[in-house]
């Protein structure tokens, strides 16, 4: 089939430039010169990075004007790149690798050697409302990244995660007339379509209406694994002088079925990567996620030098699926073991916010005071089937030539399958305030401050409901921060920062070396919240259309590992052990560094060191799944000869790591390759983009990660993966 298709889907491709030339001959003369539209069009298709973006409670800002390293991702990037999932949108980032969570399709970005899990994901400064698991890039006008500790900008994360950055999506708006319709197809045979849809009308164009919506299905790359997306959102807004409004409102379902999991080894040896397509999934495992969310904005400015915000947002979430585990016995037969779980969960978030930012200046001073609060609620109802067959045995498998099998046999149950009940209820209150001093012309910026955080999680017995845990606590998170700027573009920057978590969740299940894969019998245990402490010290550089910034960082955390539990025979039991030790160096450079010839490039450096850990048996080992280093680097050229074509490429790098804390298995380092090219025609008077891409040139093979925080799990890298789309703006 795919032998059929590809070859087709090329010729048909390198076509298309060629017919849609001939088309505006055929049609009315347009009003705008040709040549005119294309260079418009290209422009408005440059994928970029914004350096800058917004920080948490100090507001939008340039990248130069904080002690942090930030950035953000634009909608061109999405749309010419077409990447189905969040974490593709990540993989142009040098400091970020994805890998999967919880047994199922649910992705976490590993930021500085720290995960952040889907949970933990900002949509517009607030946490809880983005999906959670699966998100449709195509929603959302940017992707920004803040490595680092955040809590004193963002609040404590929810979730537990975001020690070494956070991600935050920021909705589309109205800000010019848009008629943007696009069709498009990734192999093996995935089609969809997008629209995209803006007004502003009133006086003065006051109101604006943004409309746009996704829909695509069908196999992807990976063998017999399909998934579906359907998507919509709707964004209003009111600008009228000193008073502005937002309502935003989202549907988000994702389907995926046989999707391909990790890889638990149970063997002394690393299994060699099986082919790039193959999958070694259960054609009865899939999970469905649907959310309904939105956020309603307000500012009001109280004087020209004072501005107040709130906002408020809630989500409404249900996944349910089958999610299957397989796990390597002999690694040179790829023998294994299988089983699968059952989940049915639901998610009621809400979190809201609001401040007042005054900016005063007097005797050469200035000075930007930030005082506000937050708060998250958040109620998480779910249950579990434990599939695994009799004592846990699980079924017969291989990982090379995987045979199909029937669901096992239930082997535990948790919680009410049909209607499940409250498992946890997390709520988050926090005031902060800060002051930013502005010396030398603004030179100088220091900026102090802090946030007093309640939390409080309460935790529920899976057997009948009842209370298990009930922990409350309140601490006061600062942050000092400092940037220097000698000469106009060169700035430096240090800070010391903290960020207090959520204390970790045991999970339903873990991997032990001699014992497999087994039920953890604390799961869902709630664990106190936990702080980790941030030093930090860079240079930023914008000159010319092109921005680089360097940081060097030093993070310490607690360690949440499973092992055996002497009082439960046949359980594992999870806890924290010892503490984490990350330092690093990061460099990212992105703009034009010659006319027509863009790049979105760089790298990083992580040591990540246990230390302090029981009986100090792996003090000094370094953390299991984080590479020693990371390097990226994507080029955009606009051909010269032939101004409406544009060639792409981009090369990931990632260097070894260790499967596990032991330090006795290690992957070896991986490169992928992808390249495209993008044509822009006129139809009558409108630009019409063909994109072609192929991602994962050469089809390599290769273990992507081995993190994961409960068992030693490996994830495959996807296959090649054709990928081409037209969008035309009418």
């Amino acid at each position: 089939m795919n032998a059929f298709r590809f070859p087709t889907l090329l010729r048909l491709t390198a076509a298309m430039p060629a017919l849609v030339l001939g088309v505006p001959a055929l049609a009315q003369a347009p009003a705008d010169d040709p040549q005119d539209i294309i260079i418009t069009a290209q422009r408005a298709n440059e994928t970029q990075v914004r350096a800058g973006g917004s920080v948490g409670v100090l507001g939008d800002k340039a990248a130069e004007d904080v002690p942090f390293s930030i950035r953000g991702y634009n909608a061109a990037l999405i749309l010419n790149q077409q990447p189905q999932t969040l974490g593709q949108v990540l993989e142009n980032d040098p400091t970020i690798r994805t890998t999967y969570g919880f047994g199922n399709a649910a992705e976490q970005f590993v930021i500085r050697g720290y995960p952040l899990y889907g949970d933990d994901v900002g949509l517009d400064g607030l946490y809880g409302i983005a999906p959670r698991q699966l998100v449709a890039p195509e929603l959302y006008e940017s992707v920004q990244v803040l490595n680092g500790a955040s809590a004193f900008l963002n609040g404590a994360a929810p979730g537990g995660t975001g020690i070494g950055g956070s991600v935050n999506l920021i909705l589309k708006r109205a800000d010019r007339a848009l008629n943007r319709a696009t069709l498009n197809y990734a192999s093996g045979e995935h089609f969809g379509g997008s629209v995209d849809l803006a007004r502003r009308f009133g006086s003065g164009e006051a109101f604006g209406l943004r409309l746009n919506g996704v829909a695509r299905r069908g196999d992807v790359g990976v063998d017999d694994e399909f998934r579906s997306t359907y998507a919509v959102g709707g964004a209003f807004d009111y600008d009228g002088g000193p008073l502005r409004l937002s309502l935003d409102l989202a549907y988000n379902r994702v389907h995926v079925r046989g999707l391909r999991p990790k890889v638990t080894v149970g063997s002394a040896e690393i299994p060699v990567v099986p082919d790039a397509a193959h999958n070694y999934a259960q054609p009865w495992t899939y999970t469905t996620m649907r959310d309904i969310f939105g956020i309603a904005r307000l500012e009001y400015d109280l004087a020209d030098n004072a501005l107040f915000y709130a906002s408020f947002g809630a989500r409404d979430g249900m996944e349910d699926g089958i999610y299957g585990g397989i796990t390597v016995t002999d690694a040179q037969t790829g023998a294994a073991t299988g089983n699968a779980l059952y989940v049915p969960r639901t998610d009621n978030n809400e979190a809201a916010q609001a401040g007042v930012r005054i900016d005063l200046a007097a005797g050469g001073v200035t000075q930007q005071f930030n005082i506000g609060g937050s708060a998250v609620w958040q109620v998480n109802r779910n249950g579990y089937d434990f599939l695994y067959g009799p004592g846990f045995a699980g079924f017969a498998t291989n990982l090379y030539v995987t045979p199909e099998v029937p669901i096992p046999a239930s082997a535990l149950v948790g919680g009410d399958l049909d209607n499940p009940f409250p498992i946890s209820r997390s709520n988050l209150f926090s005031v902060f305030a800060s002051d930013t001093i502005g010396l030398w012309q603004d030179r100088i910026l220091l900026t102090v401050g802090g946030r007093i955080q309640n939390m409080r999680f309460r935790s529920y017995s899976y057997a009948d409901g009842a209370l298990a845990s009930d922990y409350e606590s309140s601490a006061i998170t600062p942050v000092v921060g400092l940037v220097l700027k000698p000469v106009a573009g060169v700035s430096f920057f240090a800070n010391r920062i903290e960020n207090l978590a959520q204390g970790p969740t045991a999970p339903l299940s873990g991997f032990y070396p001699g014992l497999g894969t087994l039920p953890v019998s604390n799961a869902g245990e709630i664990f106190a919240p936990y702080r980790a402490v941030q030093y930090e010290v860079g240079g930023k550089v914008s000159l010319g259309g092109i921005d680089a910034s360097l940081a060097l960082y030093q993070t310490e955390l607690p360690v949440g590992q499973v092992g055996p539990d002497a009082d439960n025979p046949g359980f594992l039991r999870f806890d924290l052990f010892g503490e984490q030790r990350n330092r690093g160096i990061e460099f990212t450079i992105d703009g034009e560094v010659a006319r027509g010839l863009r790049v979105i490039a760089g790298g990083s450096v992580i040591e990540a060191e246990l230390r302090d850990t029981p009986g100090g048996v792996q003090d000094g080992n370094k953390a299991q799944g984080i590479p020693d280093y990371m390097l990226n680097a994507n080029v955009e050229w606009d051909v010269p000869f032939l101004p409406a074509l544009t060639l792409t490429g981009r090369v990931v790098h990632t260097g070894k790591q260790w499967l596990s804390t032991a330090n006795t298995q290690r992957l070896p380092e991986w490169t992928r390759f992808d390249l495209g090219m993008r044509y822009v025609a006129v139809v009558g008077d409108k630009p019409l983009t063909l994109r072609f891409n192929v991602d994962n040139v050469a089809n390599e093979r290769y273990w992507a990660s081995a993190f994961d925080a409960f068992n030693q799990t490996l994830l495959q890298g996807a296959p090649r993966t054709f990928k081409a789309s037209a969008s035309i703006d009418f």
